[in-house]
This record gives structure tokens, C-alpha cells and sequence, in this order.
């Protein structure tokens, strides 16, 4: 006899928790063509969701025996974002491990509390307010337009072209071997996106998308 596999939606996503964070995160997954199953346990919650998630119920997401029955188990990848009441959102990722989620994703709002949901079974811990803050700094502090910086030192950013690249190719300025970052693409006034290459002239005004070790990009993006 055949062993029988269960259905997976590898295109939806389970968002449980519909405050700030998880609000947000399901309407920007439905905006990218997403199906998105919202759990709240909030009835108000969940009626002002009712009409734009495609699907959306009050439940208890605590009990894997709850998310079975909503068929939870047949979703590759959930986002937790409970994040006031630790609690349930440790017993929820724990009920997510249980139903056989392959991709966790759930917020933290404290280092002990990311280091709990790690244990517990979340892939992903991300630290929205941590990150945003630190983002912030970052386009305060230098010439910095916007910023991502990801777990491993690894930083992506979009800066004005330096004085000394204006009227140079990449390949002249040496950019990479000064400054040890990859220049990704060049944005100019009035014309597309393109990316890079060894003769993409630089001009003054120019939008630079950078990459590279953190410390790299941000030394690159406070020259003049």
C-alpha cells in the first residue's frame, strides 16, 4: 500500500497573532500574491480582518489539538507574532513544532525570550524593534539612504556615490579593493535601475545599492 502524503500549501502562510507586527507582516504577504490563514484569539481582532485575509479565526493557537482541526498542519511556514504575552507565544511555536511546521518564524521582544522560542522550536527569531532601532541609527548617524544588515555581518545598503567615484567607472575608482564592498547596481535621476558592471560610469547624484562585512558598508557610506 502507498504511503500517503499530506497536501502542503507551500505558497500560504499561517500569521498567528494580528497586532502591529503580524498585521503587517500578513497584508505585505497578501500584497506579494500570498494566501494567508490569520489566527487571533481576539474575536474584535479578527473581524476587522475578516475582509481582506483569505482566511481569518479566533482560536486558541496554544493547542496543537486546536491547529490541527484548523488545518495548520497542511502549511510549510508559519510567523508568530505574539510578542506581549511570552507565554503563549512559546506555547504556540512549541503547538506549531507539534503539528509538523517545517518553517517557523516568530518574534521576540527580549534576547531570553528569542533564546526560549529557539528551544522551543522556532527557525527564525526576529527582533523587530531591536532591528528598526538599530536601522534608524544608521540613516540618522551617516549619508546612508536605507539599510539592512542581516545576522551574519553582512550588510546591503543604498548610499550617494562618493565624490571620488564621480566621472569614473567602477573599474577606475577600485571601489571593491579600497573599501572591500560590491557595488550592486546604480540608480541615476529619471532613468531605470541597472546593475553593475566593471565599466558602469559613476556620476555625481548617483544612488549607489552596496554590499558587503557591516563595518565595510558603513565605513564606505560616511564618505563624502
Amino acid at each position: 500500500m502507498a504511503k500517503q502524503h499530506k497536501a502542503v500549501h507551500t505558497d500560504s502562510v499561517v500569521v498567528i497573532g494580528l497586532g502591529r507586527f503580524g498585521s503587517a507582516v500578513a497584508d505585505s504577504l497578501l500584497r506579494l500574491g500570498h494566501e494567508v490563514l490569520g489566527i487571533d484569539e481576539d474575536a474584535a481582532v479578527v473581524q476587522h480582518w475578516a475582509s481582506r485575509l483569505t482566511h481569518v479565526v479566533q482560536a486558541d493557537s496554544t493547542r496543537s489539538d486546536v491547529l490541527r482541526q484548523l488545518g495548520v498542519g497542511e502549511f510549510s511556514r508559519a510567523v508568530v507574532g505574539i510578542g506581549s504575552d511570552v507565554e503563549a507565544s512559546v506555547l504556540t511555536v512549541l503547538a506549531l513544532e507539534e503539528v509538523g511546521i517545517g518553517d517557523i518564524w516568530a518574534k521576540a521582544t527580549t534576547e531570553k525570550h528569542g533564546r526560549i522560542l529557539e528551544r522551543t522550536g522556532a527557525h527564525h527569531v526576529v527582533y523587530p524593534e531591536a532591528a528598526m532601532g538599530e536601522r534608524v541609527a544608521h540613516l540618522v548617524t551617516g549619508r546612508m539612504i536605507d539599510f539592512i544588515e542581516f545576522d551574519d555581518g553582512f550588510a546591503i545598503a543604498k548610499t550617494r556615490a562618493p565624490r571620488e567615484s564621480h566621472g569614473k567607472t567602477l573599474s577606475e575608482s577600485a571601489l571593491r579593493s579600497k573599501y572591500g564592498v560590491t557595488v550592486v547596481g546604480v540608480k541615476r535621476a529619471r532613468l531605470d535601475f541597472t546593475y553593475a558592471k566593471a565599466d558602469t560610469l559613476i556620476e555625481h547624484g548617483d544612488l549607489l545599492i552596496v554590499s558587503g562585512p557591516t563595518g565595510h558598508v558603513e565605513t564606505f557610506a560616511a564618505l563624502d
